[in-house]
């Protein structure tokens, strides 16, 4: 019989009880070619940490298969400092040096800092401290809040907000800073979120909150001073690609269901909100129709490139082209509905959806085609341009409707019936 490797669901958050003598904070500080910047930097940090923090704490230098005098350089500090070790990986990747380290501490609290410093290290504690105290599941520094104060270049600047801003649309994360190097956890928590987290590099960290994210784990942002490293080796492009590549895979698994995020809970006990649950799909026509409408743009835009390519490379005529786009734009769309928008988990009645979006398709399909007809028999060879109003004003339509239909008929929100509440209450 296969082994679950499911996560089982977390513990009520509660106040650490340090054993004494052991680390309550285990700051990990991953490091690729620094043989520079390394002591001075964890000599600054082991001292602040010395002068400021009320717990005992470690500080772990992570070498990613350095090739210079790194690992030297890291094991002379771990002789020469109090709680400060260092480990060596044979495999570079940022999330492959957090996951090993994390995965083996013993630590109840784990952080990690980029080696630069770059962030003001005054907002360690508001990091770390509302996960000692209970109040929350993960913490990260964001350098994009209103009270931060950040000096940087207008090109990374400019790319961290569209990053954050795709992340925000396409897998509405709700967290503000996803790439900055200044993240806490707690380990009950790492134990069970780091089995799903599959990138080892930059895209670690963005997977994890995701995760975290979607399970309904608590996350707090501290706003943070930051300043550029101009000596930075981080290749901006190469991480750009890869971060998308990461979030297309993230949001296929969760638009399919493929993770097992509803075993990740805390039990808070009689949640009133509990009381109008609904096991499998996730309530309020307002939130709904948010995600809805996010969907709905990208599925537009999907559906206008497509439109576009087989008009243009192709050669198709409009009316295959729009129904083959409108066809592949509608799959995706009603499987990013499913899971975004209704909240629909799991692979039960997947293909039942689709089907009944393939009818909303084919109304969708008869009202673009219909107002093509009206143009072509308006003006027989109407500019591209045009046609592409027209659709766009035709798809408009069809959008409120097809928000309607799969409201009120693909994914209905179900009621508990009089006997199930009052077998519930009895149970109590």
């Amino acid at each position: 019989m296969p082994t679950d490797t499911s996560p089982g669901a977390l513990p009520a958050r509660a106040p650490l009880a340090p054993a004494p003598g052991e680390p309550v904070l285990d700051v990990v500080i991953p490091v690729f070619n620094e043989e520079k910047d390394l002591g001075p930097c964890v000599r600054r940090l082991h001292e602040h940490l010395t002068r400021t923090f009320p717990y005992p704490f470690r500080i772990t230098v992570a070498d990613n298969a350095s090739t210079d005098r790194t690992p030297e350089v890291a094991a002379g500090l771990a002789a020469a400092l109090d709680c400060v070790r260092s480990t060596r990986l044979e495999e570079k990747g940022r999330g492959r040096a957090l996951r090993t380290v994390w995965s083996g501490s013993d630590a109840p609290v784990l952080a990690y800092m980029d080696v630069d410093l770059s962030t003001d290290l005054n907002a360690l504690l508001p990091l770390v401290a509302p996960l000692i105290s209970g109040h929350s599941d993960l913490a990260i520094g964001t350098r994009l809040a209103r009270s931060s104060r950040v000096v940087r270049g207008a090109k990374r600047e400019f790319v961290s907000r569209a990053y954050n801003l795709l992340l925000r649309s396409s897998l509405a994360a709700r967290f503000t800073d996803a790439q900055c190097g200044f993240k806490a956890i707690r380990r009950e928590v790492a134990e069970r979120l780091l089995p799903l987290v599959e990138d080892t590099g930059w895209f670690f960290d963005t997977e994890l909150l995701v995760l975290a994210e979607r399970a309904g784990l608590r996350i707090h942002e501290v706003p943070v001073d930051w300043v550029d490293d101009p000596d930075s080796t981080v290749h901006i492009v190469r991480t750009a690609t890869e971060d998308l590549k990461g979030v297309w895979r993230v949001g296929r698994a969760l638009a399919v269901g493929a993770l097992p995020l509803d075993r990740l809970a805390r039990p808070f006990g009689d949640d009133p909100r509990d009381r109008t649950a609904v096991p499998g799909v996730d309530g309020g026509l307002a939130r709904q129709f948010i995600g809805f409408c996010t969907v709905g743009v990208l599925s537009t835009l999907l559906y206008l490139v497509l439109y576009s390519a087989f008009r243009g490379g192709a050669g198709a005529g409009p009316q295959l082209a729009n129904a083959a786009a409108l066809l592949l734009s509608a799959v995706a769309n009603t499987a990013a509905n499913r899971r975004l928008t209704f909240g629909v988990r799991g692979r039960a009645g997947a293909v039942r959806h689709q089907a009944q979006g393939l009818v909303v398709f084919g109304i969708g399909l008869a009202l673009t085609s219909g107002s093509l007809a009206a143009l072509t028999a308006a003006t027989p060879r109407p500019a591209h341009g045009t046609e592409l109003a027209v659709l766009i004003t035709a798809n408009l339509a069809a959008t409120v409707l097809r928000f309607l239909l799969l409201r009120a008929w693909v994914f209905p929100e179900r009621r508990s019936t009089p006997s199930r509440t009052a077998t519930s209450k009895e149970g109590r």
